[in-house]
């Protein structure tokens, strides 16, 4: 081999492994926002023993389902109810044979852990206005935001809605809707078991009943079928994942609960 055709095999190797280190995996997760605790610690725990770069977006269940049907490069899906994943369905953005019910949680009505508010009988529209006051409760969109229409139905079968609507200060997630309890905007707010249990700035006041809402959910969809999603999907859905999500406070024990498309 003559001094040219080395140069150009040290050039086309050098390629070569410059691609290879390029083509590394990656798997873009878009997940609820009451997730984010505990899909940063899967991916950390994912990653220590797979080559593979998994990427999460945060954000409220509605948006997410939105950048999705959009075209948005997600491989894998973690909503906060079943509704937005069965707007994809039947929109055929994906598949139902590649939903899984992953996890459940529970709706809590919490205060700022400084507040000397104690409980009271969310059934009784005059008790919540004495305690609202000329404020507002902090929930998220109840009409997109999962926690939002859990918590609109939670207070309409409660026979509070009418009274309780105009007097919501409605966000774009979860994690919004605890932020203002925990800064003190808010003197009440609706939100999951599972975030108001990472902050030692809010307390919980009651946990709503849960037939007065439909069941919290976190279908978990499989959106591309690379093998790096597929994978992704199988840690997930496995033990050591669940101890993790259990951690947090998320129960994951499904049993015999399917998801309603």
């Amino acid at each position: 081999m003559n001094n040219k055709m080395k140069k150009i095999a040290v050039l086309l190797g050098a390629v070569l492994a410059s691609t290879s280190v390029w083509a590394k995996d990656t798997v873009n997760i878009y997940a609820a926002s009451s997730m984010t605790n505990a899909v940063d610690d899967l991916i950390t725990a994912y990653e220590a023993d797979h080559d593979v770069d998994v990427v999460p977006v945060y954000g409220g269940s509605s948006s997410l389902a939105r950048q999705i049907e959009r075209g948005a490069p997600a491989d894998v899906f973690l909503s906060a109810n079943e509704t937005w994943v069965s707007h994809l369905i039947k929109n055929n953005i994906v598949s139902r044979d590649n939903v899984t019910l992953l996890a459940g949680n529970q709706l809590v009505l919490i205060k700022p852990s400084a507040s000397e508010q104690q409980p009271f009988d969310v059934a009784n529209k005059q008790a919540w206005l004495n305690v609202l006051k000329d404020s507002r409760m902090a929930v998220g969109n109840t009409d997109a935001v999962p926690v939002g229409m859990y918590s609109k139905e939670a207070l309409t079968n409660l026979g509070v809605w009418d009274t309780l609507q105009p007097k919501l200060a409605q966000t774009n997630n979860v994690r919004l809707a605890l932020a203002l309890v925990e800064r003190g905007e808010a003197p009440l707010g609706m939100v999951y078991k599972t975030d108001a249990a990472l902050t030692d700035n809010v307390a919980i006041l009651s946990t709503f009943d849960p037939a007065l809402h439909s069941a919290i959910h976190y279908p978990l969809v499989q959106i591309t079928d690379k093998d790096a999603s597929r994978a992704f999907v199988d840690f997930l859905k496995s033990d050591k994942a669940k101890a993790v999500m259990e951690h947090y406070g998320f129960r994951t024990d499904m049993g015999t609960e399917t998801f309603a498309e």
